[in-house]
């Protein structure tokens, strides 16, 4: 398992193809359905490249497909795969999406986000094995050992359930951030005031369960502050609902405790 084609171009198949290849990989080839960004990522990895899928490498031990979750199925029907050892990144993917177009499939899912120009240390990366046969989940652990020290197997519905996890702890939450920039500019603040407490909020979950450092006005049940906040949000009502819903959700959870 040596030589590896790389099915994408994008910010997950960026971060995998250079750790891959640090690791002693082979990165013959990569693919992605605009050139340009196929030979940008290629030329990183002094690889070949191509935007056309029956022009793919025939030679290589792994094919890992790093593309968006709905492109999977329409990729993996493709001819050129028959009998070639597949595997997907995704999180939302089951693992069967694979059954009828080769015998030798499985999962890599690095759980991280990613982004190209952001660097990133690949070996606290946890990374989830699936796969058809315990000699192709094998071979998917032996790689994922050479770039990660988290592996873990994981079948598909608990990897779906992470995924789901994945999406609050980092999407909605990175998505909050967005929100608080928003208000915090309107007044010509800058968000750096906000970095620290940021970073205080995060650090607490390594040391404890997030249910016990939940702090603010709606685990007090602190009516008269959320109605002041629900009222200076009162000219954006997208942003005055997620409050509400939010505190509505955090006082129901702890009103009891």
């Amino acid at each position: 398992m040596k030589k590896i084609v790389i099915i994408g171009a994008g910010n997950l198949a960026t971060h995998l193809s250079i750790a891959l290849q640090n690791a002693g990989f082979k990165i013959l080839q990569i693919y992605s359905r605009t050139i340009l960004s196929a030979k940008q990522l290629a030329s990183q990895l002094n690889a070949a490249y191509t935007n056309n899928l029956f022009e793919l490498n025939q030679n290589a031990d792994l094919y890992l497909i790093a593309v968006s979750d709905t492109a999977i199925s329409e990729i993996v029907k493709n001819k050129c795969f028959q009998n070639k050892f597949l595997a997907h990144t995704c999180g939302s993917v089951s693992i069967d999406v694979f059954k009828n177009y080769t015998n030798n499939y499985g999962v890599f899912y690095p759980l991280q986000t990613f982004t190209k120009s952001i660097k990133l240390d690949f070996t606290e990366i946890p990374i989830c094995i699936e796969a058809n046969s315990q000699a192709n989940k094998n071979s998917l652990i032996t790689i994922a050992q050479k770039i990660s020290t988290k592996i873990y197997e994981i079948n598909s519905e608990q990897r779906q359930t992470i995924h789901l996890s994945a999406i609050f702890a980092n999407n909605f939450a990175n998505h909050l951030f967005n929100i608080a920039n928003e208000i915090i500019k309107e007044k010509n603040i800058p968000f750096e005031i906000l970095t620290p407490l940021i970073k205080q909020t995060a650090a607490k979950v390594f040391n404890n369960k997030p249910s016990e450092t939940q702090t603010g006005p709606a685990i007090r049940n602190d009516k008269k502050t959320i109605q002041k906040h629900i009222k200076m949000l009162e000219n954006n009502p997208e942003f005055q609902n997620i409050y509400q819903i939010l505190s509505s959700n955090i006082v129901k959870k702890y009103l009891h405790l």
